[in-house]
């Protein structure tokens, strides 16, 4: 179901009955609401059956209402700006705690990545890793995060990690001008996609370059270039991108690959304890011997 839905829509209206003609005339005009209207709701703003919207959403190619939903979905995810997000959200959301629905959105999405994840390519990206000479990770904008992230621990267990970080293209490519076929590289990005990471992977690809991609799903432009594609459900929460899934996955990433090295990793942990204890990195906290007394 790659093609996208409003040029499905397109091709398909000349043939529509007139119920059929509303409800696509409404999804093209507002397809960032349509998105997450159920097919009762959308039946009863257009003035057509739930049972219309069903038979529409098949007469369009997919299985059913919330296959329609879902690439609905991605093409707002994909499409909308910062503030047309922000305008979703507030029809979304508004009429419910906004705290519960937003981590019980999290909770989903989570075990949506969970059941969906390529456990092969999961096990693959873990041994090639541990393999390479060196380790570049790559995230911009609000993937930056979660590169940071990895880069973090991938320190503990790796001494040749790189993270790119620049707003430069020129600095980019300078950055990655001694990647060769011996090195792993990490792409991390969730819509809006960064032009950079792609362009940045683009390159490292040609360079003969192993690629862990790190992204939300077989659409993304990253997935091309990828040795190993890690899918993580990142959907629109308001103007803020949901990135719990992705950072779920690196964490089983970080400590799948902590457990292949549990020895190497176990001695550096002991001489960074000395360390951090010498010079005072963490402060010392025993708490209140009668904690809870008034």
């Amino acid at each position: 179901m790659g093609t996208d839905i409003l040029a499905r829509l397109r091709t398909a209206q000349g043939d529509f009955s007139r119920g059929q003609k509303a409800i696509a005339a409404y999804i093209t005009d507002h397809y960032d609401k349509a998105a997450f209207m159920t097919a009762y709701k959308l039946g009863t703003v257009v003035g057509v059956s739930e049972s219309t919207v069903v038979r529409f959403a098949v007469r369009l190619g997919y299985e059913g209402y919330p296959d329609l939903q879902g690439a609905l979905q991605d093409l707002v995810r994909n499409r909308l700006t910062a503030v047309q997000r922000l305008e979703v959200t507030t029809s979304k959301l508004s009429d419910q705690n906004i705290l519960q629905a937003v981590m019980n959105d999290d909770v989903d999405k989570i075990t949506t990545t969970l059941s969906s994840v390529d456990q092969a390519a999961f096990n693959g990206a873990v041994q090639d890793t541990i393999e390479a000479r060196r380790i570049y990770i790559i995230g911009m904008r609000s993937s930056a995060g979660l590169a940071q992230f990895l880069k973090f621990y991938f320190q503990y267990l790796f001494e040749n990690v790189h993270l790119i970080v620049t707003n430069s293209t020129n600095e980019l490519y300078e950055q990655l001008l001694h990647v060769s076929r011996e090195d792993m590289i990490y792409g991390i990005s969730f819509p809006r996609y960064s032009s950079s990471t792609v362009k940045a992977l683009q390159f490292v690809k040609s360079r003969g370059a192993r690629v862990v991609a790190i992204t939300d799903s077989a659409q993304s432009p990253i997935t091309p270039y990828a040795d190993y594609a890690l899918f993580a459900r990142s959907d629109m929460a308001s103007f803020v991108d949901s990135l719990v899934a992705p950072m779920s996955l690196i964490n089983a990433l970080i400590i799948a690959i902590g457990m292949r090295k549990k020895d190497e990793v176990s001695a550096t942990f002991a001489e960074l304890e000395h360390i951090w204890e010498k010079y005072g990195v963490y402060e010392t906290y025993e708490g209140s011997q009668e904690e809870g007394s008034v």
